[in-house]
């Protein structure tokens, strides 16, 4: 009966794919409306990269992940931090399922050549739990990469807002302290910067514009209230060099704070199989005497 079911399952949803794909379901009124009077939005400052054999195998099926509502909302901001599309994404995602449903199989049937057969469920059971594995390891890989990018971006943040204050002591102006400032940097998070500022200076907007737009990208709170901080300098005069070094303190303080958390947070996570080694020690000791009082019962 299971392989039966199964088998129904998958009819059923290539009967459903096959329909979507002939039928796609038509917009509403109200939507295409408001798409033809939305204003554009500006182009995004990071770029997506491309991917490898996963993408071109997985290709076909993006569009049929892209009808069901996929990637979720907070899967797209972590996408934007990494760079990389959705598309690439979603082809990822159906690649790893398929490879994971079927390779169990495969395993099953190479057994099956070779005189040896195993049990219908077993390769049943590993090609489910591979295929959601697969499914789901994108995901976890695009959220910790963006975890990383965002902790190594508010570490250059701190070390960016120093330089914008040895540049203002200096008696730069402050177009000049970002730019200069993002010149000196290097790394990922620097390139960021500069990125921002390139664009603003070719689209002729205001660089804490596109600082407070690379923020919104990116989901840092510092980056967004740096760029409030150098409009008020840029626009209403206000004294940026103050407010910057107590928002540069205030990073640093954090910094170290998270830093002392995640050291014994490791530190917690090392004694565990210290104390799994010493209870097992235990147990090897003391098993032939338990044993011994046991079979004397």
């Amino acid at each position: 009966m299971v392989p039966l079911v199964v088998l129904g399952a998958g009819a059923g949803l290539g009967l459903w794919a096959v329909l979507v794909g002939l039928f796609p379901p038509r917009p509403s009124l109200a939507s295409l409306v408001s798409r033809l009077n939305a204003t554009p939005a500006p182009p995004p400052l990071l770029t997506p990269t491309q991917g490898g054999w996963a993408v071109r195998l997985g290709s076909p099926f993006a569009g049929l992940l892209r009808a069901v509502g996929l990637p979720g909302s907070t899967v797209s901001q972590d996408l934007v931090i990494a760079e990389r599309s959705p598309e690439t994404h979603l082809a990822e995602k159906a690649a790893l399922a398929l490879a994971g449903l079927l390779l169990p199989a495969a395993v099953g049937l190479l057994l099956l050549l070779g005189g040896r057969p195993v049990p219908w469920a077993v390769p049943l059971g590993g090609s489910l739990a591979l295929a959601v594995g697969g499914f789901l390891l994108p995901d976890a890989t695009v959220r910790g990469e963006a975890v990383r990018r965002r902790d190594a971006f508010r570490h250059a943040l701190g070390a960016y807002l120093n330089l914008i204050q040895v540049l203002l002591a200096g008696g730069a102006g402050v177009d000049g302290a970002l730019t200069d400032a993002a010149d000196i940097g290097q790394g990922w998070s620097f390139q960021q910067l500069r990125r921002a500022l390139n664009t603003a200076r070719l689209t002729r907007t205001s660089p804490w514009t596109t600082l407070g737009q690379l923020g919104e990208e990116l989901r840092i709170s510092d980056l967004t209230e740096l760029a409030t901080a150098l409009s008020l300098a840029g626009t209403e005069g206000a004294r940026v060099r103050s407010s910057l070094a107590a928002k540069a303190a205030a990073m640093r303080q954090r910094s170290g704070a998270e830093a002392e958390g995640k050291a014994n947070a490791a530190t917690e996570r090392m004694a565990l199989p210290s104390i799994l080694m010493a209870f097992g020690f235990i147990i090897f000791v003391f098993y032939p005497a338990l044993a011994q009082v046991t079979n004397s019962l």
